[in-house]
């Protein structure tokens, strides 16, 4: 099956919600945890992004298994102060957080397999995508394993990246602080690049979890995450523009 979705369309939109930084609890975040001085020598939006990318990757060592208390960064953050080690998940949400103290729109993406109703196990990943005002564009972000996409030092959203992955463009290359062998994880993230769902209301104090997942033309509307647990409240589309529709 091809992966196509339909960039043509803007018949669809929806409102996206985040907080802005001169909430009370993104500025709590911002000063616990001096953001603003990890940040202090950037000058553009993407230089701060991989800042703080890095920052929270060598924080704590992925732990597929362990889960927060709460699921609101400055918790997460806390308990990882205690010695506590999370998921992929955790990275999304602090990352996404500090990023939006910081005044850069950030959400959580969820990626799921193309076989995410039957496989038992490792269906899902998830990231974050930041906007990125210099650029004009969503990035994709990988936390978990300090990554971001980029083709001639330009950073990728999902959609570019999977092509370029699906194009096995040469020119594809991982902005990194670390070390990583690019084909090994291009190999591995290329599963996780089928479906792409992102919640309506990334507000931190909102518990509200209806979520917009966009789907390749033609592919079935997942109802079940890994056999068992049901896909509620979701909204399916193909559209990119109703994907990326940037409204506060």
């Amino acid at each position: 099956m091809r992966i196509e979705y339909d960039y043509k369309s803007t018949d669809e939109k929806y409102d996206f919600r985040w907080n802005t930084p001169n909430d009370l609890y993104l500025i709590k975040l911002r000063e616990e945890f001096k953001l603003d001085e990890i940040v202090c020598d950037c000058k553009t939006s993407f230089e701060k992004a991989k800042k703080i990318m890095n920052w929270v990757h060598n924080l704590w060592e992925h732990d597929g298994l362990k889960e927060p208390i709460k699921n609101d960064p400055i918790s997460i953050l806390r308990e990882v102060q205690a010695g506590k080690r999370f998921r992929c998940v955790e990275y999304g949400i602090v990352i996404s957080g500090c990023l939006n103290a910081l005044g850069i729109l950030a959400r959580k993406l969820c990626l799921k397999t193309a076989d995410v109703e039957t496989r038992e196990y490792a269906a899902g990943h998830v990231v974050l995508e930041a906007y990125i005002e210099e650029y004009d564009k969503w990035i994709f972000i990988d936390g978990q394993f300090n990554v971001i996409p980029v083709i001639n030092d330009v950073p990728l959203n999902v959609l570019e990246f999977q092509r370029a992955l699906i194009d096995k463009d040469k020119a594809l290359e991982l902005f990194t602080f670390g070390e990583i062998n690019k084909e090994e994880y291009f190999k591995w993230i290329k599963d996780y690049l089928f479906y792409f769902d992102v919640r309506f209301d990334n507000r931190l104090e909102s518990e509200a979890v209806d979520s917009l997942m966009l789907i390749p033309i033609g592919a079935n509307t997942p109802k079940v995450f890994q056999k068992k647990y049901q896909l509620n409240n979701y909204i399916y589309t193909n559209s990119v523009q109703a994907f990326y529709t940037v409204r506060k």
